[in-house]
């Protein structure tokens, strides 16, 4: 929902210059007792893009979030929002932030009109027409108590609170998690128009590819607490790939080509998906006496779960 602190909101918003960076993340690592949850990561959000972040359950991409939102102080590294340390300035940075999670912490107890009532009182640049708008686009009652809304509902008053200020970031993590898709559509509209109306910086979570591709001018894949890659798209792609090989000789197990990171098939024909481009794979089964039969483009699903795979090098699909 909003940023998370209770303190009336007062200090003046700067400007947001499109050339600097919003989010700098620099060398940051986290540990909660024995686990590592960041691991030296290193990440930048310039200002006006929308940045996808995307990694399996347990990543760190939560960890990552609540870093930026000051919940939680760098063991290691620094962390700047604004040009601020959200730690320290927490005021000045959470004045710029629009925050939306799987569970908006919302007070039950309080009907829709008085929330946004409550929620406009700690934002001095809060937009009632705005807020407005988007809850008649979100068909919410302004009489019905909060505790009474549905999942999805609640995912709408939570957007809408977030947006009714006009933040300069808009954090979401898992904003439509559990949701059904016409609720997803709202949500992902939403998000969407609000990007197009003003350029905003968005820094958006979600194990749903699809919506991430859909709205991302750059992603960011985070495994194991590290950052895999940060790119747009087109570049992501580019690095990746599907191979059909016809091996010489059969093998029991796949041949020994860098960039492999998973493997199906047996005998002399072996698809392997590769983090290198084609050409790279291309030229490395030339020194080879086997051939490349078929060559496939990947989508970002397709390579997440490769990455995934890739946690379990033994195993070969057959």
């Amino acid at each position: 929902m909003v940023a998370p602190h209770a303190a009336v909101l007062d200090a003046a918003p700067e400007p947001v210059e499109r050339t600097r960076h919003v989010v700098e993340i620099r060398g940051v690592s986290r540990r909660f007792g024995g686990k590592l949850a960041l691991d030296n990561i290193s990440l930048c959000v310039p200002a006006g893009v929308v940045l996808g972040l995307v990694g399996e359950n347990g990543a760190g991409k939560t960890t990552l979030i609540r870093h930026v939102l000051g919940l939680l102080k760098a063991q290691t590294g620094s962390v700047r929002v604004f040009g601020h340390d959200p730690v320290l300035d927490p005021v000045r940075v959470l004045s710029q932030i629009g925050y939306l999670c799987e569970e908006p912490d919302l007070p039950g107890w309080m009907r829709v009109h008085e929330m946004l009532r409550y929620v406009a009182a700690l934002y001095p640049t809060w937009d009632p027409a705005y807020a407005e708008q988007l809850r008649r686009d979100f068909a919410l009652d302004s009489q019905m108590k909060v505790k009474h809304l549905s999942k999805g509902q609640r995912a709408r008053a939570g957007l809408l609170a977030a947006l009714a200020y006009r933040p300069d970031l808009l954090l979401l993590d898992e904003p439509s998690s559990g949701l059904d898709p016409i609720v997803r559509r709202d949500i992902l509209g939403a998000i969407i128009r609000t990007i197009a109306d003003q350029g905003r910086t968005v820094l958006f979570s979600s194990h749903l590819l699809s919506e991430v591709e859909r709205v991302s001018d750059r992603i960011a894949m985070i495994k194991s607490g590290r950052v895999l890659f940060c790119d747009t798209l087109d570049g992501i792609r580019d690095r990746y790939c599907r191979v059909t090989l016809r091996l010489d000789e059969p093998r029991a197990s796949p041949p020994p080509l860098p960039g492999a990171l998973s493997w199906e098939g047996s005998g002399r024909e072996w698809t392997g998906v590769f983090q290198s481009s084609l050409e790279e794979v291309r030229a490395e089964v030339a020194l080879t006496n086997d051939q490349v039969v078929e060559e496939f483009p990947l989508n970002l699903d397709e390579i997440f779960v490769a990455h995934a795979r890739a946690s379990h090098p033994a195993e070969v699909n057959r």
